[in-house]
């Protein structure tokens, strides 16, 4: 039975829509080491493409603390570029949606890139565009901590945030989400608060994407999609992308604590309440996710197996491992002016 399932990760389009990088300094991604993502392991786990998120964490709102946030952000998207070198010794670049199918083709990993945290931008439409120009393809509009664009789901106490700033996206955020949507760019409300994510939702003309979250009715954490969110998700066409973070899967679990069947537990629940078209997995690996079983790359087809377990079959599962995401950049794609 077991290599039956496992037969379901055969030829699977599988993506990972959100994993950090080691940053500043860090193993090589050519080479099988300590990172739960790397290319080899990538290979092994038949994973096709991952967004590889250039995390900025969230610090003073002034203008130099400001340069220095786009000036890591710029840094990281070029250590992410070079994991897919000119020479074709790694993965490939994919900016696109035909360009995650050309590199899946190809037998390559594609390399998305992203940024985690719209604090890169500090209050400039005009490092959006430069973003978008380097091939981001989504941005999470917050992390912990509230910034220029919107109130964060857990604010931070050491920055002086209130419990929300702007009762969700501030005059600044709606023009940014007008102009993600002008550049193709999908918007990420992972880490965002309620308001914000409910506001995004609402104002984007594209579908909004949740690349790392989990069931707040399976464990109630801030960081979690509750009920009515889940709801305005499915309703205006967006995606809640199941993370594997043991603290978002269960109340103050770790990683040993869980297994794969605690991943599809909140992948069933997004499904019974979302349809299966608005349902997939972004692990969070190298930026805390990981459980018993799948804890790199290499190990996703067990999630796979989960899966089929669980009653889904082939169509569904593509659908979860990537189909869904892929028709999200392609609705982007479609929309930009």
């Amino acid at each position: 039975m077991r290599g039956m399932t496992n037969d379901l990760h055969d030829g699977l389009l599988a993506i990972d829509t959100h994993v950090d990088i080691p940053w500043p300094e860090g193993p090589s991604p050519f080479e099988d080491g300590p990172r739960c993502v790397d290319l080899p392991k990538l290979r092994r786990g038949r994973v096709g493409a991952v967004c590889f998120a250039a995390y900025i964490p969230q610090g003073h709102r002034d203008g130099m603390a400001h340069l220095a946030a786009a000036e890591r952000a710029r840094a990281m998207l070029a250590a992410i570029a070079e994991m897919a070198p000119k020479d074709g010794s790694g993965g490939m670049m994919a900016t696109s949606a035909a360009g995650v199918e050309a590199a899946f083709a190809a037998g390559k990993p594609a390399v998305i890139p992203a940024i985690e945290n719209g604090y890169a931008i500090g209050r400039s439409l005009a490092l959006l565009d430069e973003f978008a120009g380097l091939g981001i393809r989504y941005m999470t509009l917050t992390h912990n901590g509230h910034n220029e664009i919107a109130d964060a789901a857990i604010p931070l106490p050491s920055l002086n945030d209130v419990e929300q700033e702007y009762s969700g996206l501030s005059d600044f955020g709606q023009s940014v989400v007008e102009r993600m949507n002008e550049l193709g760019v999908l918007i990420d409300v992972s880490h965002a608060s309620k308001n914000t994510m409910m506001q995004a939702a609402q104002r984007s003309r594209t579908p909004v994407v949740a690349t790392h979250s989990c069931m707040r009715a399976l464990c109630d954490h801030k960081r979690n999609l509750d009920d009515e969110q889940l709801e305005m998700l499915a309703s205006t066409g967006g995606l809640a992308q199941i993370t594997i973070v043991s603290s978002f899967l269960r109340p103050k679990a770790r990683a040993s604590d869980l297994t794969v069947d605690d991943i599809v537990d909140h992948v069933d629940y997004a499904v019974k309440r979302m349809g299966i078209d608005h349902v997939g997995i972004g692990t969070d690996f190298d930026g805390g996710g990981g459980v018993r079983g799948f804890m790199n790359a290499a190990e996703a087809p067990n999630l796979t197996a989960a899966l089929a377990r669980r009653g889904y079959g082939r169509l569904e599962i593509e659908k979860i491992w990537g189909g869904n995401f892929l028709r999200l950049m392609r609705k982007a794609e479609e929309a930009a002016g």
